[in-house]
Formats: C-alpha cells, structure tokens, sequence
C-alpha cells in the first residue's frame, strides 16, 4: 500500500530526472474520490528539450515491481505524450507524461473559451484538449520548485467564463446528433444511434459541468457526475440509461429513445 508520504518520496526521486518540471497526483486520488483499488495517477510535467526519458525509466524502475520504460513522445498517441504502467508496492500506478509547454497554451486557450475534441486512443469521445488546464487546477502538487502547478492553477481561479461560455454555444451540436439520430430511427442502425445519442448525452454532460465551474477532463465517469452538481437535475445518469436502454434493435424503441434524449434538461 502506499502512503502519502511514499508517494512523495517517489515523485522527489522522479523530480530529479533532467527535464521534470513538476510532479503531480491526479486522477479521483487528487479529488479525493478514490476506492481502494483505484489506480494511482502520478503527472509528470516536463520539458520535451531536455527531458532524459531513460533516466525517467530508471528512477520508476527502482520503486516499481518489474522494470518500466517509458516511451518516445507520441507512442500513447496524440495527445498523450507518453508513459508507463508500474505496481509499486501492490497497487497499479499510471506514469503520464505531460509537455509543460503544451500544458501552458492549453491553458491559454482555456482562458480565451476555446475548446476542441480530439482522436486519441483510449478517448472513445474523444481528448478534450482543455483537459490539459483542467488537470492542473485540479491535481494535487507533490512536487513544484519552480511554481509551474502553482501558477497554471492560479490563472484558472475561477473558471473562466469564456470556457463555461463556449461549452454552452456547443449545444446546438446536441441538437444535431438528435436529429441525425431521429432521421434513421426506422433502419435498425443501433450502433449508429448509440453513437449519436451517447456523444449527444457526453456533449451535455461537459455544459453541465462547464455551468458549475466544474472542471471535467475525461468522459469517463462524466455523465454520472452531473447528478452531483448541485445545480444539475439529480437523475440525468439514470434518464441517460433509460434512453439508451430503450434502443432494442426496433423503431419502437429508437424514436422513444431519441425523444428521451431530446427532452433532457440543459443548462442555460
């Protein structure tokens, strides 16, 4: 089991490899919503022009189970830089590195309301790329010298209204998917109405969160979040399972499912 203080005990260790800018805990343990057996999430911010991925390798290597090699930039896809999967001391630990610079104009763009959905492996939605700015206001520091957690994380205190802004404008795509979906509801194309009402319901779950001043980084988990605003209706995960559960395979079930969708509750 690791402890707080083992987990900064690895992240000082892992501060020392030429490149690392800071070292972060993230992930439900960072918000305090972990289980047990929840994996442990360690960010590791660097500098992609002088960052030693081998001596990185190495220090996780010296605390993990079995020996860890973390891969060249882009071998997680785009838009994860890279990492490793460790066990340290029986429990699943995700090393993910993360390009400061990149973080930083994630951040930017956070500020101005701007936001875009990306390919990315292990993102059936899609990689918000704002995600990057909501880690940072949201991760737990383990190590920060040199202020870059601090000071990302203070310029998104509150959450920017131009960001909460932009993710409400985005509904009329909503509206699109419904009624991409509503137009082949007799053709027996499950898989194609899944898609568009399960992106459709992810969409409006990202507003709702954007309403709060919630920062969500992951669809994972993102529609049963909504029921914990406060200032969202409490039974949107069980309303989004009702309607996805209502697509049999028949046209019966397909229109019922769409005007589920099309009735949910929005932000506004």
């Amino acid at each position: 089991m690791l402890s707080d203080a083992d987990l900064v005990r690895i992240a000082r260790d892992v501060a020392a490899t030429p490149g690392v800018v800071a070292v972060a805990l993230g992930g439900s343990r960072a918000r305090g919503t972990h289980a047990a057996g929840s994996d442990v999430d360690l960010g590791v911010y660097v500098d992609g022009r002088t960052f030693d991925r081998g001596v990185l390798s190495a220090s996780v290597s010296r605390w993990a189970t079995t020996p860890v090699t973390i891969g060249p930039s882009g071998s997680w896809g785009p838009w994860v830089d890279s990492g490793a999967w460790a066990t340290i001391a029986g429990m699943p630990v995700d090393v993910i590195i993360r390009d400061a610079d990149r973080v930083r104009a994630q951040v930017a763009r956070a500020r101005r309301g701007e936001f875009a959905f990306h390919a990315q492996p292990g993102h059936p939605f899609g990689f918000l790329d704002v995600a990057y700015a909501g880690e940072v206001a949201l991760a737990k520091p383990l190590v920060d010298g040199a202020g870059f957690l601090r000071e990302s994380s203070a310029a998104l205190i509150p959450y920017p209204e131009p960001l909460r802004q932009a993710f409400l404008d985005d509904l009329w795509q909503v509206d699109f998917l419904v009624d991409a979906a509503a137009k082949v509801a007799g053709r027996g194309d499950t898989a194609y109405l899944s898609l568009c009402l399960s992106n459709a319901a992810v969409r409006l779950a990202y507003a709702w969160h954007a309403d709060a001043g919630a920062w969500a980084i992951n669809e994972k988990g993102i529609v049963p979040g909504v029921s914990r605003l406060t200032s969202a209706p409490a039974d949107f995960d069980i309303r989004v399972a009702a309607a996805l559960s209502a697509l049999d395979g028949s046209p019966e079930g397909a229109r019922a499912a769409v005007e589920m969708l099309r009735t949910l509750p929005r932000p506004s």
